[in-house]
């Protein structure tokens, strides 16, 4: 399990990068601790796999909660976990409830956890360049800010994601980039294949967090298609002319702290508004 500094000074909150590595699944694109359900793997060794990550992630006794992911910038707040049937489509989640997991599934898009220490509210997104491009950043952040947070004080953390040296693209999905802003050439880099280039999905994530003016954002630096030993890849599979894949999980969690003095004295000062479906923070203008 893999952490970021940035969120492992925050009291009261746990976090982890999970690997592919000591989970029950067989051999193969799936082996390991496969936690996606969309994979063909045995149902039973994907229950009992986000059970160890759980519990590796010193919350046994917390309800984890994945949503369907569609490359949406669609986020959810979460009050009361889910069954799984019932996930709802959406990228993001933010909550302030304690014991409540959120789970972000990836093989190579970008997982990114988020925490408000002060205000105890956190968010979990799945951004790949569909969903990092049409907003959900900006969306769990905002989900977040409507549970009673402040963008100064939210960390951000960018997980293991397919690196640049391995995301090759055709000209189409460079031209698209370029057309909505000139900008983003930056994010580019000619391959040696004619006509195509390579994408750094990190850096453009990592630059749309630094938008918002957050507390601190931090990346991993990790390359989840050219290292199969600790990290499955979707890219990496098809390569190889593979079907199915693992699914890799991060995870977020408020601790119980109701017996805190300091947990009460922050839960005296929070504001809860909630906003409405017409109103948006005033600090962001992103189109979500």
């Amino acid at each position: 399990m893999l952490k970021a500094s940035n969120l492992s000074g925050l009291k009261g909150i746990r976090h982890g990068f999970f690997t592919r590595r000591g989970g029950v699944s067989g051999d193969g694109n799936m082996g390991g601790l496969n936690c996606g359900f969309g994979s063909d793997d045995h149902p039973e060794n994907i229950t009992e796999n986000r059970r160890l990550a759980l519990e590796r992630l010193g919350a046994k006794n917390s309800k984890l909660v994945t949503a369907y992911q569609v490359h949406s910038a669609r986020s959810v707040s979460v009050d009361t976990p889910w069954v799984r049937e019932d996930a709802p489509e959406a990228d993001a989640m933010a909550s302030e409830k304690p014991n409540v997991a959120l789970g972000i599934l990836t093989a190579d898009c970008a997982p990114v956890l988020f925490a408000d220490g002060t205000a105890r509210i956190i968010g979990a997104a799945h951004a790949g360049w569909k969903g990092a491009r049409s907003g959900i950043l900006e969306s769990c952040v905002q989900e977040m800010v409507a549970l009673g947070a402040t963008p100064g004080n939210i960390s951000a953390a960018v997980g293991p994601c397919i690196a640049q040296v391995s995301y090759e693209v055709g000209p189409e999905f460079h031209r698209d980039f370029i057309d909505e802003d000139k900008a983003n050439e930056g994010f580019f880099v000619t391959s040696s294949k004619d006509n195509h280039y390579l994408f750094d999905l990190t850096e453009y994530v990592e630059k749309r967090l630094a938008k918002l003016n957050l507390a601190s954002v931090e990346g991993l630096g990790m390359d989840t298609c050219a290292d199969p030993e600790r990290f499955y890849s979707y890219r990496r599979c098809t390569l190889n002319g593979g079907k199915d894949f693992g699914r890799l999980l991060s995870a977020i969690v408020l601790e119980n702290e109701t017996n805190s003095p300091a947990f009460y004295r922050c839960k005296s000062t929070r504001s809860h508004r909630r906003l409405t479906a017409t109103q948006k923070p005033s600090w962001t203008t992103a189109k979500l």
